[in-house]
C-alpha cells in the first residue's frame, strides 16, 4: 500500500458520482475552505478550483467515472491522485455516511498522508485497455455458449462430440443433430451467437494489435518471442502493466500480479494469508496461461518445473515458473 504524502497549501477531496460531485477543500491547518455539491461538469469544477490552481492537489476514489476528472486536471495542470478503492476503508466506516462526509474524509486522508494510491493509467492507452477487457468478457461468454452445446448433447444422452465450434464446418455438423425442433432451435441460437462473436472478435483483435504496434511495438515484439506467449497474452501484459517503471522492484510487480500471498501475522503468530484478491486479475490470468503454454513440448521447462516441485507444491511451482 502506497500513500500520498506530498505537501500542498490546499487539499481537495471529491466524492465522485456520474451526475454530481461533492467537493471539499482543506487548507494546511485542516480548516474547510470550501465544501459544496456541484454538477459533474468540467465548467462547474473549474469555477471552484481556478483560484487554487498551482497550490492544490485533487483526489478521488477509483470508480468507473474517474477518467474525465483525471483528464480535466491534466488539461489545467492540476495535481491529481487516484485512491485505491479496496484500501480506502476509512471513508466507509462511521455511524453516518453520505457524500458530504465522504468528501471531507477523502480530503483529510490526502492532508494527513494516508491517502492510498492507485495507478493513474495513461490516457492514450486507456481506451484500448478497456476494449481489450471487453473482448475478454465476450470471449468468455462465447466459451459459455460452447459449453452449453456440449452439455446439451450429454443431457440427451447423445454420443460425445469433440468438435471445435470455433470453425464453421464444426458448427454446421451440429445443425440438425436433434430430432426435437425446440431443442435444435436452442442449439442453433448458440451456434449463431458463436459465429457472430467470432467474426466480431477477429476484427477487434486486429484493431487492438494495430494499436499496440503504435503504443509499444518493442515490448509487443519481445513478449511474442517468449514460448507460450501469443498475441492475446502479449496484448494483455502490455496494456495491463501500462508503464513497467511504476514498479520499484520485481517483487512488487509479482505481488501486483497476484502471484505472491502475504502472511497475516500478529504477536509472533501467523493467521494464514490475506490480500489474495488484491492486484490485477488480468495479469494473474495472463501469466498463469503463459506458464502452462510454456511447458508444452518444452523439456527444459518441464525439468525445471520438476525441480521446483521438490521444494514446493505444484501450484506454487507454476507460480514460480
Amino acid at each position: 500500500m502506497n500513500f500520498y504524502n506530498n505537501m500542498h497549501p490546499y487539499y481537495c477531496g471529491i466524492d465522485l458520482h456520474t451526475r454530481s460531485l461533492y467537493v471539499c477543500i482543506l487548507d494546511q491547518n485542516g480548516h474547510k475552505v470550501l465544501h459544496k455539491e456541484i454538477k459533474a461538469s468540467p465548467e462547474k469544477l473549474l469555477q471552484l478550483l481556478e483560484p487554487y490552481i498551482g497550490n492544490i492537489v485533487v483526489g478521488v476514489e477509483c470508480m468507473h467515472c474517474w477518467y474525465w476528472v483525471s483528464d480535466f486536471c491534466a488539461e489545467h495542470d492540476i495535481d491529481f491522485i487516484l485512491g485505491h478503492a479496496l484500501y480506502m476503508k476509512a471513508i466507509h466506516g462511521g455511524k453516518a455516511k453520505n457524500d458530504k462526509i465522504d468528501s471531507f474524509k477523502i480530503a483529510s486522508l490526502i492532508r494527513g498522508g494516508t491517502f492510498p494510491l492507485a495507478y493513474v493509467y495513461p490516457t492514450h492507452m486507456r481506451a484500448t485497455r478497456d476494449l481489450l477487457r471487453r473482448r475478454m468478457r465476450i470471449m468468455r461468454f462465447g466459451a459459455d455458449l460452447k459449453a452449453h452445446v456440449k452439455n446439451t448433447t450429454g443431457q440427451y444422452n447423445l454420443p460425445p462430440n469433440n468438435l471445435n465450434l470455433r470453425y464453421p464446418n464444426a458448427r454446421e455438423k451440429m445443425r440438425g443433430l436433434f430430432e426435437d425442433k425446440t431443442i435444435q432451435t436452442n442449439i442453433d441460437l448458440d451456434l449463431n451467437l458463436i459465429s457472430d462473436i467470432n467474426a466480431q472478435l477477429s476484427k477487434i483483435e486486429w484493431y487492438i494489435e494495430k494499436q499496440a504496434k503504435q503504443h509499444n511495438p518493442v515490448d509487443f515484439h519481445l513478449l511474442k518471442s517468449i514460448p507460450g506467449v501469443g498475441q492475446i497474452l502479449a496484448l494483455t501484459i502490455i496494456y495491463e502493466i501500462g508503464d513497467i517503471a511504476r514498479f520499484e522492484s520485481v517483487q512488487k510487480f509479482a505481488s501486483y500480479c497476484r502471484l505472491v500471498k502475504c502472511k497475516a501475522e500478529s504477536a509472533g503468530k501467523t493467521y494464514g494469508t490475506q490480500g489474495n484478491k488484491i492486484g490485477n486479475q488480468h495479469l494473474k490470468w495472463a501469466f498463469s496461461e503463459a506458464a502452462v503454454l510454456y511447458l508444452r513440448g518444452n523439456e527444459k521447462a518441464q525439468q525445471y518445473l520438476v525441480k521446483l516441485q521438490k521444494k514446493m507444491s505444484k501450484a506454487k511451482a507454476l507460480s514460480a515458473l
